[in-house]
């Protein structure tokens, strides 16, 4: 977890009552960290704001939202090209789940380039990732990159 998101689960929890952070788990992306470690994460994270609760979920998204009662999805987009495949995504949820909107947030400037794959990237070539993630986070990272 990247600044960048802790940054959108800080400007959202202003935005929403009580915000669910989902956490997807057997998700098609590469992940350096298990579930287990990423619900840790986020948790950690989260305990900041009051209003924020971080859960698990496997499979659509749409069954989630349903059964925790959701009426907005946020998502953010860090470039434009980011937004075409959140558009398509945006547009299959709204079929899958007509009474529940999306919504976009662009991230604060400091965060607009940070990328999950790049942060891997760089700490695996020995590169200081300290300010793209917290330091908890960096030190889980540098943890795992000498276990591999």
């Amino acid at each position: 977890m990247t600044l960048g998101h802790e940054d959108l689960m800080r400007r959202a929890s202003r935005l929403f009552e009580r915000l669910i952070v989902a956490v997807a788990a057997g998700h098609h992306k590469r992940t350096m960290f298990s579930i287990e470690e990423r619900l840790e994460i986020a948790t950690e994270l989260a305990a900041k704001y009051p209003n924020v609760e971080v859960i698990p979920f496997r499979g659509l998204l749409r069954n989630f939202v349903v059964e925790h009662g959701g009426k907005v999805v946020v998502r953010g987009l860090r470039a434009v090209s980011d937004f075409e495949y959140e558009f398509q995504m945006a547009g299959m949820n709204r079929q899958l789940m007509p009474d529940v909107e999306t919504v976009f947030l662009t991230p604060s400037d400091q965060f607009q380039f940070i990328s999950g794959t790049f942060v891997r990237e760089i700490a695996s070539l020995g590169g200081d990732v300290s300010k793209f993630v917290s330091p908890s986070v960096r030190e889980r990272l540098l943890e795992r990159i000498k276990g591999e």
